[in-house]
């Protein structure tokens, strides 16, 4: 999720261990320790772009690496906050803020590297926004009053609440795709992959996107708490192909290389976008849950096979999008959809 959720998430964790006498500076601790993790966003090269798609929220973001993590994190601390904690006590502080890195980023629509390096599948739970205000707003809560009032149990009930949330999601989760299950069906479409995302900040409206044939289909689905669910049709677009798109590109180049890189990223959602020339997108993203148009992708070449892909993002934050996303939240309008 978003770095200020994952720091809340280690400040609580670690209210949750101390002691009234260290429960500032076990907040502390437990909030960098959170926020340690995404260092990992630092792994860049000026020559490889993709690089840093690969490599954020990969190993660091692991299971098997929460130990290394927490003392990695203690040696940082260590020097600053020796005077107040012993090592053992530091170390329990990290260890709890670090641990659930991974895990939560695991619980998005984006996903981690979660149980590398036993495997390298990417994790996608599809259980809550990587922006959850609400999500966010019960740990901030949360941990303002475990500071006030001191007492383990205001971490126990904020930590509960969280899992409520996240338990929320996931029954919308699987509201939302039965509904998209039944759309595929009356279409008389047989997805060879389907997946179904939380679109930003809520649990109400989400993005179904699977492959029929050749095509990729998108679709926005509004599931609120009292209705059966409703579907907003989107747009669907050719899916992209090497061996048809790019027949000539050398199978042994850097940009064929890439491409691979991306699709494998991409989990195989990829289309070449009809309005930006040579863009590959990511079609599981959008800044519109009805549209087709990606939030990132790489722009490619063909004719200079050998330079490596650019990564790109394609944020539209006008204000018509603004309003036709909180039309279809809200349900303002007649957006075009089928009960």
């Amino acid at each position: 999720m978003d770095v200020l959720t994952q720091g809340l998430v280690g400040g609580v964790l670690a209210q949750s261990l101390a002691t009234k006498d260290e429960k500032k500076i076990a907040t502390l601790v437990g909030v960098a320790a959170g926020l340690l993790a995404d260092a990992d966003i630092l792994i860049r090269s000026s020559t490889d772009p993709l690089l840093n798609i690969e490599y954020h929220r990969h190993f660091s973001h692991s299971l098997a690496f929460i130990p290394l993590g927490a003392a990695i994190a203690m040696l940082l601390f260590w020097p600053f906050v020796r005077r107040y904690l012993s090592g053992k006590r530091l170390y329990l502080f990290c260890l709890a803020g670090y641990s659930m890195s991974g895990v939560l980023d695991a619980c998005t629509s984006y996903g981690t590297h979660l149980f590398w390096p036993l495997s390298d599948e990417r994790v996608a739970l599809n259980i809550i926004s990587i922006v959850d205000p609400v999500f966010t707003l019960i740990l901030l809560v949360t941990l303002c009053a475990g500071l006030i009032v001191g007492h383990r149990q205001v971490a126990y009930a904020g930590l509960a609440l969280c899992m409520m949330y996240l338990g929320m999601g996931f029954v919308q989760l699987q509201r939302a795709g039965q509904v998209a299950e039944d759309l595929r069906e009356k279409r008389g479409h047989l997805a060879t992959q389907s997946v179904v995302k939380p679109t930003l900040a809520n649990l109400v409206l989400w993005r179904s996107v699977y492959i029929h044939v050749d095509r990729i289909h998108v679709d926005a689905i509004r599931v609120g708490l009292f209705d059966t669910g409703k579907v907003i049709e989107g747009e669907s677009v050719a899916l992209f192909s090497l061996d048809d798109d790019l027949p000539q590109l050398d199978e042994s180049s850097v940009l064929y290389a890439d491409i691979l890189r991306f699709l494998s990223f991409s989990d195989g959602y990829v289309a070449l976008d009809p309005m930006q020339a040579n863009v590959l997108g990511d079609i599981r993203y959008s800044m519109l849950p009805v549209s087709a148009r990606p939030l990132w992708g790489i722009v490619i070449d063909p004719d200079r096979p050998q330079a490596h892909a650019d990564y790109r993002f394609f944020r539209d934050s006008s204000q018509s999008v603004r309003e036709t996303f909180i039309n279809l939240l809200f349900d303002y309008q007649n957006s075009g959809g089928s009960e």
